[in-house]
């Protein structure tokens, strides 16, 4: 056999698929409702910031930075609620997916008001998902 023929070779068994298993797309430890909170921290802070100021264009990129967190915040959430969590989740969690759409709503919500009141009550949303995830750890 040539050279070249054996590098083929070696290039075909180390390129070869191989089978993973887990019960969500990459091992434990990727997903974690850590993110969609900080997120949404950044949102209350923002509203904050915006409502204690006076300035007109302070407003604008605030607002602007309001509307991108929101999103992120959604994006986290959908990330979680579709990749990590499963059907034997929803069984056990019964209020799973009520808690994924209200939390998501809320985020929509933040998007269109500076009221701190509906950032807190997004936070204590992501709380009650958080309690639910790491739960299902167990």
């Amino acid at each position: 056999m040539r050279i070249a023929d054996h590098l083929l070779a070696l290039i075909d068994r180390v390129s070869a698929p191989t089978a993973a298993h887990a019960h969500c797309d990459l091992p434990c430890g990727v997903y974690d409702p850590a993110q969609a909170r900080i997120e949404a921290e950044s949102v209350k802070a923002t509203m904050e910031k915006s409502n204690a100021s006076d300035d007109e264009s302070f407003k604008v990129r605030a607002a602007i930075i309001k509307e991108e967190r929101s999103e992120l915040v959604k994006h986290h959430l959908w990330v979680l609620w579709t990749d990590y969590f499963k059907p034997e989740h929803a069984e056990r969690f019964p209020d799973l997916h009520s808690m994924f759409w209200k939390a998501t709503k809320t985020a929509g919500e933040c998007k269109k008001t500076n009221d701190v009141g509906v950032a807190d009550r997004l936070l204590a949303e992501i709380a009650a998902i958080d309690a639910m995830f790491w739960e299902s750890k167990k």
